[in-house]
């Protein structure tokens, strides 16, 4: 393992047992000096836990908005995202395994500052930042700085997460997030702790806190494995729950799983799969169900909730018809959109640039 030149100090951890343990997320690792938490990027350094990660990145580039997923918050709007390295949940199933399960800060091979970023969102025209690609949750501090220095600028901060965090760290980290898409990736304690390496319920405590103590707005997304999380029963509980306990207006996503990481024998979602779970979504009266990973015109676009008029048309990231007044209203009816719209939609579309600091 290659020691990084450099670390960065970090507030969330205590000393106990003449070990120091982390307290950002609910593994809690206990390390002693020189450790490394099960994230990697977070380790004991002098007694203290700090952060080997800040300010680099495994890459830079400017993607839709709709790739994160979200399809409620300045539709067709470009946003530039990043990610670093490790990841504080250990799924066989990831889709992004060669940064999120990196054990080399060789991977971070790109390097900017909190202003260097913000500065690129004004060049660039992006309204929004992601931090992405692995959870930001491990790399807080620089998602934190990233986001200050962007709020300066008024440029968004969009968190695509898992949720995996404790309520402190948690608290500080939202506050300055506009914006969050959170992985619930089964509702299953058993799913989570075999597939997963963490549990179900500080997932579920997170989104209850995003959705009813802050002003974040949040997406779901829940990637659909057959074989392992795709029972119909399980999905209607889900759904079920996220009405209950969020509220029927809570964008929900169903996305293809891929043969992947220690899955590759697994068969890649059927579109049927994502179609039925989202019949039952639908039917437990969510809103705003939509498909990801696959083309669908019909269950990649949005519709009013009270009329069922198309609002926003949908295909690979691409805009097409328009039905939202200056308000974010239907044009038909009148009802209020949920999420955050603009009189007119961006024009960024499926685009992906990449970005290069010197």
């Amino acid at each position: 393992m290659n020691k990084p030149s450099s670390s960065h100090a970090t507030r969330y951890w205590h000393s106990t047992d003449g070990r120091t343990q982390c307290d950002v997320c609910p593994h809690q690792c206990q390390l002693q000096e020189g450790q490394r938490g099960l994230c990697y990027v977070r380790g004991c350094e002098n007694g203290k836990i700090v952060l080997y990660s800040y300010g680099r990145s495994s890459g830079f580039c400017i993607d839709p908005i709709e790739k994160k997923p979200l399809n409620h918050f300045l539709p067709g709007t470009p946003v530039l995202s990043f990610g670093t390295a490790g990841c504080n949940l250990s799924c066989k199933f990831c889709q992004n395994w060669d940064m999120s399960k990196s054990r080399q800060m060789d991977t971070l091979a790109s390097q900017a500052s909190p202003e260097q970023l913000a500065q690129a969102c004004v060049d660039t025209g992006c309204r929004s930042i992601a931090y992405t690609y692995n959870d930001p949750v491990i790399f807080m501090e620089y998602a934190i700085d990233v986001a200050q220095a962007c709020r300066e600028r008024n440029i968004n901060s969009i968190a695509v997460s898992a949720g995996y965090i404790l309520p402190a760290a948690r608290d500080e980290f939202f506050r300055y997030m506009d914006a969050t898409n959170i992985d619930l990736k089964g509702f299953n304690e058993a799913f989570y702790r075999k597939l997963c390496g963490g549990h179900l319920q500080p997932v579920l405590d997170t989104l209850i806190y995003l959705v009813h103590e802050t002003s974040c707005w949040v997406e779901i997304t829940n990637l659909i494995i057959p074989g392992e999380n795709d029972d119909p029963a399980e999905l209607e509980a889900m759904c079920q729950w996220i009405h209950d306990q969020l509220g029927p207006f809570v964008p929900l996503h169903f996305t293809a799983f891929h043969p992947d990481y220690k899955m590759k024998d697994i068969p890649a979602t059927p579109y049927a799969t994502l179609a039925a779970a989202r019949r039952i979504a639908l039917k437990c009266g969510l809103k705003h169900v939509y498909t990801g990973n696959v083309t669908s015109l019909d269950s990649g676009s949005t519709y009013c909730s009270h009329c069922q008029q198309r609002l926003i048309e949908r295909s690979q990231y691409q805009l097409g018809e328009w039905n939202l007044d200056e308000q974010g209203r239907c044009r038909f009816c009148k009802t209020p959109l949920a999420g955050h719209f603009e009189a007119q939609p961006g024009h960024w579309g499926s685009q992906r640039q990449v970005l290069r600091f010197s």
